[in-house]
């Protein structure tokens, strides 16, 4: 019987820690299953759609800088995204002429616009100093390619 007692003494240790997990993941379950049922009947609670209405937004990082803007005015809506230094690189202009959409570099430097206006539609391209080297505009006379040099003097354009 010496022998048996140690064996048993062992099965039932085992069995112990067994009844100690299984206790355990049971009080685990049941967590989670109160956790999804409230996820469940908080989600039904909240509305479908929300509206949020404002003249403007204001989006800033971490350091409190204003990164994105959008404003409704007088004019319409406008949206500016701007670096970590301030500057808008992205302009997005909505107005009774038309559309604009402008990108600037580090510098502040027009290097970009894309316009979409009543008289026709145009895209603008410059250099680093901001001097126009591409244009490309469409009106009702038809489409004009036009090509600069580094001095922003007309090279060749067509028609």
């Amino acid at each position: 019987m010496t022998a048996q007692a140690p064996e048993l003494a062992a099965v039932v240790a085992r069995l112990e820690k067994v009844e100690r997990q299984n206790r355990r993941l049971r009080g685990a379950g049941i967590a989670v299953f109160v956790l999804a049922a409230a996820g469940l009947l908080m989600g039904q609670a909240m509305p479908k759609a929300r509206i949020v209405e404002a003249e403007g937004f204001q989006l800033k990082d971490g350091q409190g800088k204003v990164r994105a803007e959008l404003v409704v005015d007088k004019d319409g809506p406008r949206m500016a995204l701007r670096d970590e230094n301030g500057k808008t690189r992205v302009g997005l202009f909505v107005d009774k002429e038309g559309q604009v959409l402008a990108l600037t570099d580090e510098n502040g430097e027009l290097r970009a616009e894309l316009s979409v206006s009543k008289d026709g539609q145009g895209l603008y391209l410059s250099d680093e100093t901001g001097k126009p080297r591409a244009t490309l505009n469409v009106s009702k006379v038809g489409p004009v390619l036009a090509l600069y040099d580094e001095n922003g003097k007309r090279i060749w354009s067509q028609p």
